[in-house]
């Protein structure tokens, strides 16, 4: 996306910030078959829709609700955002909205469509959420306490004592609440080594089950967290290795979280895809790849840790890059001293 002038710093740090709030249309206590509208070319992201603000393109209006019988019209995406579904009546199910420019049309399906409104999060810290967290922030991401091993450190005794307070804080005050993360090649249980590979694959997807059985809610998921060459799971050949796309190991996650966490933002979240040529060109391949294998991921997480070492039109030029691959883009883990 082409600017007419050179953002200052504090106009790129506001807008990576809020492009953490970045959602338009997401599907919430969706039917059977409701879906979001398409997204835009840019969608949600550091640098947005023409037509949003600080990283967000216009969504379109939801569409009507049908009479018993009849099938909700279509919402009508803004440039660059998201159409929400329509929702159908006890009949047919509403169309999905149109999408937005450059965007991909959403499937028709029943089922309603909610709106995640724009957010500027944070992480929790050293295990606790701190007092005044709300007074700053509208977003809550656990920084350890969903990591698989934080969760299941000895195989079969679950601890989500750590989970269930940051869950609890975002429904208590009505803000997004986002799981970091399923499949990574760090902080994994330690005991998955030990076990054949099938053993390997049946545990990953358990975790992947229990964790949407206790928080369906869930808006956001970092499905797979910093892929190969930065990371690669011990146990990545038990859920496909390489295969035919060269990550079908990512495919699997993916579509098991889809299957369990039906309503919930799949993301895929890496760093330094902001700020280098070689990263960014490779993230996209993967994206791509995982995507043409039929990974059902949504949106991308770019870390963005040194954004604030590259000039603001390289950051730019690199959003823009990872925004061709029609995904929105979450600026996940940015620092700010």
């Amino acid at each position: 996306m082409k600017r007419a002038r050179t953002e200052s710093w504090i106009e790129i740090v506001l807008a990576s910030l809020l492009s953490l709030c970045a959602c338009s249309a997401q599907p919430k206590a969706n039917g059977a078959g409701g879906v979001m509208g398409g997204s835009g070319a840019v969608g949600a992201g550091a640098f947005g829709g023409s037509s949003g603000t600080s990283g967000v393109g216009a969504g379109g209006a939801a569409g009507n609700t049908g009479d018993s019988g009849s099938s909700g019209s279509a919402g009508v995406g803004g440039a660059g955002g998201r159409a929400a579904a329509g929702s159908g009546g006890a009949g047919d199910g509403g169309l999905g909205g149109a999408g937005g420019t450059a965007g991909m049309s959403a499937d028709g399906g029943a089922g309603t469509a909610g709106t995640l409104k724009k957010f500027c999060g944070n992480i929790t810290a050293a295990g606790q959420v701190r007092s005044d967290f709300i007074n700053y922030w509208d977003q809550i991401t656990p920084e350890n306490e969903g990591k698989w091993g934080s969760v299941e450190g000895n195989r079969n005794q679950m601890n989500w004592a750590g989970l269930d307070a940051v869950h609890d804080y975002a429904k208590q005050h009505n803000i997004p609440f986002k799981q970091h993360n399923f499949v990574w090649g760090s902080q994994q249980p330690g005991w998955l080594s030990g076990l054949s590979q099938a053993d390997q694959r049946a545990e990953v997807e358990e975790w992947i089950r229990l964790f949407c059985e206790r928080y369906p809610d869930t808006q956001m998921i970092d499905v797979v967290n910093e892929p190969p060459p930065h990371t690669t799971p011990s146990y990545a050949a038990a859920l496909g290795g390489a295969g035919s796309s060269g990550y079908d190991w990512i495919v699997q996650a993916f579509k098991w979280a889809r299957q369990y966490c039906p309503n919930s933002i799949l993301i895929m979240n890496d760093y330094n895809t902001i700020e280098y040529g070689n990263d960014n060109s490779h993230f996209i391949d993967i994206v791509t790849r995982i995507k043409s294998a039929g990974a059902p991921i949504d949106a991308i997480g770019a870390q963005a840790h040194d954004a604030y070492k590259v000039p603001n039109d390289t950051v730019q030029m690199y959003v823009d890059k990872l925004a061709a691959t029609g995904l929105p883009i979450y600026i996940s883990e940015y620092d700010i001293n």
